[in-house]
C-alpha cells in the first residue's frame, strides 16, 4: 500500500547540483521519519541523510554533510535532497525510505525496516 517514487536523477559534470524528490503515497506522510540511501556502483547501500517527521531535526552522513540538505514538504507529500559540488564518488542509485512504524525516530531509521521507493540513478562525472 505505501509507495515512494523518486525522481530527478541523471548525468553531470563535478561540482554540478540535482534535486531529488521522492512522493509518498498510502499513508498519513507527515506522521513518519524519512531518509534518503544510495548504492554506489560495486558498494553496499548506504546512509545518506534524515529527517523527522516534522522536518526540524536532520541527520547526515560525514560524506556529504555540508553539501546535501534534505527537507520535506508535509503538504505535498514529498521529501527531498538537494545535492550541490558533486563529486564523482556521489555516482549511485539513490532511495528514499520511510520506516514501517511510526515510532521510528529519525535518527533510528538506518537500522529500522523500512519501504524503499525504486531508486533513481545519479552519474557525476570528472
Amino acid at each position: 500500500q505505501v509507495q515512494l517514487v523518486e525522481s530527478g536523477g541523471g548525468l553531470v559534470q563535478a561540482g554540478d547540483s540535482l534535486r531529488l524528490s521522492c512522493a509518498v503515497s498510502g499513508r498519513t506522510f507527515r506522521y513518519y521519519a524519512m531518509g534518503w540511501f544510495r548504492r554506489p556502483p560495486g558498494k553496499e547501500r548506504e546512509f545518506v541523510a534524515a529527517i523527522g517527521w516534522n522536518g526540524a531535526t536532520t541527520y547526515y552522513a560525514d560524506s556529504v554533510k555540508d553539501r546535501f540538505t534534505i527537507s520535506r514538504d508535509n503538504g505535498r507529500d514529498t521529501v527531498y535532497l538537494q545535492m550541490d559540488s558533486l563529486k564523482p564518488e556521489d555516482t549511485a542509485v539513490y532511495y528514499c525510505a520511510t520506516p514501517t512504524s511510526r515510532f521510528t525516530n529519525a535518527q533510528d531509521i538506518r537500522a529500522a525496516d523500512a519501504y524503499w521507493g525504486q531508486g533513481t540513478q545519479v552519474t557525476v562525472s570528472s
